[in-house]
Parts: structure tokens; sequence; C-alpha cells
């Protein structure tokens, strides 16, 4: 079963969510609550662009083992689309994937330590797979202030860590940012253009789905 608690003042359709839970989860039983939002929260937007949260957000720039980590688990995946956690530092590499056999990543990642408890089930069976849960890998080095996954555009912990997270690649230095709700101007900006650019951001990377999926890289 999924359950999907949603907060907005914004006309959403269940059936709308019904469809993308079936498209990402499979045939699951749906437990769908919307709620509306808070109405002091509700009214910060009405006015322009402002922050939808507050929170102290850094970014860093990517570090080669980070870089190679990322497109070591997107080619797992694309054979064997299963959860997977994965570690990588210079001395070792190590791989726990559910629903594959050790010995077939053991026969591509030879050097690699595969399932050091052997394998294991995984799947929605046993383990939620909650993407704020894997914020870490999601983001590398950077730090939230929030979740950057199930929240929209507007909220400072998904559009002001992305921002950040860009102008560190960009610059190569770590940016670190802080703001209030209700802020209309972050890093000399205003917010208006930092949410087009996270947007922008989004839409490159296939949409707030394969965002979820992979995180910031």
């Amino acid at each position: 079963m999924c359950h999907a608690i949603i907060e907005t003042t914004a006309g959403i359709n269940k059936n709308a969510v019904k469809s993308a839970i079936k498209r990402i989860a499979g045939r699951v039983k749906c437990d769908i609550v919307i709620v509306p939002q808070d109405e002091h929260l509700s009214k910060n937007q009405s006015k322009g662009f402002r922050c939808g949260d507050n929170g102290i957000f850094k970014g860093v720039p990517l570090t080669d083992e980070q870089k190679q980590m990322s497109k070591i688990a997107k080619e797992i995946y694309s054979r064997y689309p299963y959860d997977g956690k994965y570690i990588l530092d210079e001395a070792r590499l190590i791989i726990c994937q559910s629903n594959v056999k050790s010995e077939e990543l053991q026969q591509r990642y030879y050097y690699a330590e595969v399932n050091p408890l052997g394998d294991w089930i995984g799947g929605i069976n046993v383990d939620t797979g909650a993407a704020n849960r894997k914020l870490g890998s999601d983001m590398a080095d950077s730090v939230t202030g929030g979740g950057l996954h199930g929240k929209d555009l507007s909220k400072a912990d998904v559009s002001v860590n992305i921002y950040a997270f860009l102008k560190a690649q960009r610059t190569g230095n770590p940016v670190t940012l802080c703001c209030a709700i209700g802020d209309n101007t972050i890093d000399g900006i205003p917010y208006s253009e930092i949410v087009s650019q996270a947007k922008e951001y989004i839409d490159s990377v296939g949409g707030f789905e394969k965002f979820a999926e992979w995180g910031l890289f």
C-alpha cells in the first residue's frame, strides 16, 4: 500500500495521484489524503515569489569519487533496476543490490565487495525506499535545511538547495546560503530567479520523478 499525504491549497486530482503512484510503484493500493495548507502560509505567495521555508543551505563541488560512484550506480541500475546502496573511497568499492545475485555483480565488478552479508530480498516488501532517507548520497557533501523531495519549487528546501549546488559546480567553491520564510531576495538575486533556475534544472533531468530517482547528480 502507498500512503500519499498531500498538504496543498492547489487543486489536485486524486486520479492523477493514483496514476503517478501506479506508474512508479506498480500495482499497489493507494491511500490518498489531501489537506489544506496553513492559511497564513498559503498567503505567502499571493503578492509574488517569496521563499516558502526557512533554512541554511550549502552547495559543494562534486569530488572525482562522487562522480565515479554516480556513474557506477547508474550503470548498475540500467541493468538491474532495483534498490541499491554503494560506498566508494580510495580503498573499497562496496555494492549492496537487492534482487540481484551476488555472482552476477561480482563477475562485472570483480574488484568490489558485493553483498557482504549475502544476497537479500529488498524491494517494497522490506524497504520503503523513502526518498528523503538518501539525502546524503543525493547531495554529495552538501547540507540541506530540509527535504529535497516531496515538496514544490516554492520551498527553499528544493530551489535554494539546487541553486547552491549548481553555483558550487560552476564556481568550484562551496556556497553557503540562509533564508527566512517570506524572503524575496537570496544571494543578491530575486527568489523568482532562483526558482526559475531550479525549474530549468528539474526539467533538464527529466522532471521530478527522475530527480527523486537520482538526486542532484
